[in-house]
């Protein structure tokens, strides 16, 4: 359900969860608390996408397109940079941005390409680790993809361990890719002096020039953007210049960091394919299942290619985990709804697990590459509408104040954009232009026109628009958040209170709480949902022993009310917990509700269910939640 204050925090689960202001935060303690938000958007720069552009790169040329690796890394850096500014300084992730500056439709439409980048995104990893657990265990790749569905359940646990616990099991997961490139990059002993060739900037030719297009366009993807700026927001700083700047310092030093273990992880896959495939004239290996069944032959070793699929395996997962908090990070950003984390974790996996089971059984495992390739390019037709607006917002000085970024900073963000933009632009031409040659379909031919018109269109507006008009924004940067007057308070009178009880030792206490928030002439709705299994098919009209017993219980506790002259009546409601409580309120017209919080986690929301938020999403009065 929407919020309507404007201050809808991103990740409010999470939101300001790290404490770094803390007195018992010194030296080093201090530090660290700051760092984390990176290493979640790092692994994004090292997922399976970008797997197969570096294994091309690498058998095809050597080492000489390293100096590709390093540049679009220092890229990623700056516009990471700027995402991180923005959700420090003002509060705001990217699409909660967008959404206070552009036009509704505008919106929806930077919405809906924003989940199409993340679908595409989730598709990619969920291959990666398809083919991971078929290389290290020989299921079917149609096996592989149905297991990575399981892991909705391990994302629902994490997030239930708080922001710290899963970034630790990020880090873990890089510790695991790092350390097995590590492994067998030794056993591959490269030249070190042939490797330091590769930082010199060269382009040998067109098939080159096209690969080292690839690796920049899967190295920056539109859904960190998003990620960064919410995950800055988990730290609580202290709202003054000097812990802003601090903030943003560390983050920078945090990202520098992050982003330079997945340049290793990418060079190490070139490196390894320069020195395995390309020295010794393996120059046609592109394919991540091709790099794998050739490392043993290769190396002389069975380690190899079982660390190479561990490692894979550990990117999908690390990889699909951050992709549904940028799901979620754009879903609530943009159109201010909320809903539970497990569904939003599954809606995104199945979106992305169709296609995949679709081209399996319909073309076979031997696509799956090509798909691996289309789904970079629709995260690079995404890529423009994330970069454009974060430039604008963090240039801002209206918002921005004191730190909105500098001309120069400007200037290099700008002109890595329009390089960004014309390689992807460049690179979907390429696509399409193919298509158009080799296909005699006229419909799929008036879509790509008609998508290609509509694309560009926006791609203007998303630049030219804040330019245009200047949109009252809700959010202007406040050190502090502005305070309310207090000169006339109005104290709430509550003239009809609901009461959710269960009929256990906690009723007592609730309406306890529940009278202790009334008047003399308030009066209490007593509520009481029956769970029966008749209840579940007769509703209302059930009549079985429970429901009669329940209505007793609540009649006695209306007569012992009563007896001490409070007004009550009672209410049983049937079968559904939340949408019973939901419904009595409403028909009752109360204007407040108390309600107990039993203090179920993990599994067992699953199983019981989530009442309190369900309620709350869908009444308008105030709830006060009592702590059993």
């Amino acid at each position: 359900m929407a919020n309507n204050k404007d201050d809808y925090a991103s990740l409010s689960e999470v939101h300001q969860s790290v404490d770094t202001t803390s007195v018992k935060r010194k030296g080093w303690r201090k530090i660290l608390s700051f760092f984390g938000p990176a290493y979640l958007v790092s692994v994004g720069y090292m997922d399976p996408g970008n797997w197969a552009t570096d294994l091309a790169g690498g058998s095809q040329f050597g080492y000489k397109l390293i100096w590709v690796l390093l540049m679009s890394n220092l890229m990623a850096l700056v516009l990471q940079s700027l995402s991180a500014r923005l959700g420090i300084v003002r509060r705001r992730d990217l699409a909660q941005a967008n959404r206070e500056t552009y036009p509704k439709y505008i919106n929806y439409a930077l919405y809906g390409l924003a989940e199409l980048a993340i679908a595409a995104t989730d598709l990619a990893e969920i291959l990666g680790m398809a083919i991971g657990i078929q290389l290290l265990t020989g299921l079917p790749l149609i096996w592989g993809v149905s297991i990575t569905v399981l892991d909705t359940f391990l994302f629902l646990l994490l997030q239930r361990l708080g922001m710290r616990k899963m970034e630790a099991f990020i880090i873990a997961l890089i510790a695991i890719i790092g350390i097995s490139f590590l492994i067998v990059i030794i056993m591959a002993k490269p030249e070190l002096s042939e490797v330091a060739t590769g930082f010199i900037p060269s382009m040998p030719n067109n098939t080159a020039l096209f690969i080292a297009i690839g690796i920049i366009g899967a190295t920056v993807m539109p859904h960190n953007l998003y990620l960064h700026s919410a995950l800055v927001q988990t730290r609580k700083i202290k709202r003054d210049d000097a812990g802003i700047k601090k903030a943003l310092k560390l983050n920078f030093i945090d990202s520098a960091i992050a982003l330079n273990l997945a340049f290793f992880v990418n060079a190490a896959i070139l490196v390894l394919a320069a020195t395995v495939f390309f020295k010794t004239g393996r120059t046609d290996v592109g394919e991540i299942k091709q790099a794998h069944e050739l490392l043993q032959p290769m190396l002389g070793s069975k380690l190899a290619p079982i660390l190479f699929a561990v490692a894979l395996i550990a990117a999908g997962q690390s990889s699909t985990i951050t992709g549904t908090l940028a799901g979620q990070i754009v879903m609530e950003g943009y159109l201010k709804l909320r809903i539970a984390p497990w569904m939003r974790r599954l809606m995104t996996r199945l979106i992305a697990v169709i296609p995949a089971v679709i081209v399996i059984l319909i073309n076979g495992e031997e696509n799956i590459d090509s798909l691996l390739i289309q789904s970079q390019v629709l995260l690079s037709l995404q890529l423009g509408f994330a970069i454009i607006p974060l430039i604008h917002f963090t240039r801002d000085k209206k918002t921005m104040g004191k730190f909105a970024i500098k001309p120069l900073t400007i200037v290099v963000a700008s002109l890595i954009t329009a390089i960004l933009v014309y390689l992807n632009l460049w690179m979907v031409w390429e696509e399409a232009s193919a298509f158009f040659i080799s296909s005699d379909n006229l419909f799929w031919k008036i879509v790509i026109i008609l998508a290609s018109i509509i694309l560009i269109g926006l791609l203007i507006v998303a630049i030219v628009y804040p330019m245009l008009k200047k949109k009252k924004i809700s959010s202007p940067v406040l050190l502090h958040p502005k305070a309310s007057s207090l000169q006339q308070i109005d104290i709430p009178k509550y003239n009809k209170i609901a009461i959710a009880l269960d009929f256990s030792k906690n009723d007592l206490s609730l309406i306890s709480h529940a009278i202790g928030q009334g008047n003399e002439k308030t009066s209490y709705v007593l509520i009481h949902i029956v769970e029966s299994a008749t209840s579940r098919i007769m509703e209302n009209e059930t009549d079985d022993l429970e429901s009669r017993k329940d209505q007793e219980q609540l009649n006695d506790y209306v007569l012992q009310l009563k007896e001490k002259d409070i007004a009550s009546i009672g209410i049983l409601g049937f079968n559904d917990r939340a949408k019973e409580i939901v419904r009595i309120i409403n028909e009752a017209d109360a204007d407040l509700l108390v309600i107990g919080a039993h203090g179920h986690s993990g599994i067992k929301d699953l199983l019981f269910g989530q009442t309190i938020d369900a309620v709350r999403h869908n009444i308008k009065i105030p709830v006060f939640v009592v702590n059993m």
